[in-house]
């Protein structure tokens, strides 16, 4: 089954154009060449992508076992969050402004300083096999699976921590408030990829309606009618000048299709 996504209203950077996208609605392998999009939260797409494909609706659910947590692939951050508050769970905390569902969080070992989704993960479900977490191999803002997440199970630990939750959110409010696809890179080791944006002077600098924020220099937002390639000639910009005045070579964050 397939459904028409437009991606100019789906995808949080308001950058797309309208793509058939394929419905996984039973566990299968990846189809080959397929991008899985999640809720689109970090990409970046152009009017020709590769295939895309997403869970449907069944994989979005989210449910204690004994002392386990039980979440689907396509449950969003949102809904994560609220569910551990609800029940005086600790370590999702940071999820409460954290956009995404937990497959691309997972596969992004999505996180907000030292608190990361795969800190309390301990195994997930692909199509292939459940696979614990020391089997996986990850780190700051990558994990290696070539398969769809289709489920997730963590550890439960009791101690919803409100002050934490309130330090995440602090911390988002001095971000950008226009359409953007969060981060768009890594921060290189020891250093911050925003200072090395606004080194080299691309903070707030605009192509069309894209723009690397004024407030937050690694943010690229949509100021109105932005399109792919406005967006792409300033990735592709910021990593020019960086490595050209530092020798950093900047990592996109986010992924581009």
């Amino acid at each position: 089954m397939y459904k028409e996504i437009d991606f100019s209203r789906f995808s949080s950077i308001k950058i797309g154009s309208k793509v058939k996208v394929k419905v996984i609605d039973e566990i299968i392998s990846l189809p080959k060449n397929f991008f899985i999009i999640g809720s689109a939260n970090n990409l970046l797409i152009s009017s020709s992508p590769p295939p895309l494909c997403i869970l449907s609706k069944k994989f979005d659910y989210i449910y204690q076992k004994e002392d386990r947590l039980i979440i689907g692939g396509a449950t969003k951050s949102g809904r994560i969050f609220s569910f551990a508050k609800r029940h005086n769970l600790k370590n999702f905390e940071y999820l409460g402004k954290l956009p995404g569902t937990l497959g691309g969080l997972i596969k992004m070992n999505a996180g907000m300083k030292e608190d990361e989704i795969l800190n309390t993960l301990e195994e997930i479900k692909t199509s292939k096999s459940v696979i614990k977490k020391e089997n996986i191999s990850y780190g700051y803002r990558y994990c290696e699976i070539d398969d769809i997440v289709y489920e997730g199970v963590f550890k439960i630990q009791k101690g919803f921590d409100e002050k934490k939750a309130k330090l995440f959110s602090d911390m988002r409010k001095n971000q950008p408030k226009e359409p953007s696809a969060g981060s768009v890179f890594k921060n290189p080791k020891n250093d911050f990829a925003g200072r090395l944006i606004e080194e080299v002077g691309l903070k707030g600098q605009r192509v069309g309606d894209a723009a690397f924020s004024d407030i937050h220099a690694n943010f690229l937002v949509n100021l109105g009618q932005a399109k792919f390639e406005e967006a792409l000639f300033l990735i592709k910009e910021a990593k020019r000048r960086v490595f050209e005045k530092f020798g950093t070579s900047l990592e996109e964050e986010i992924k581009i299709l």
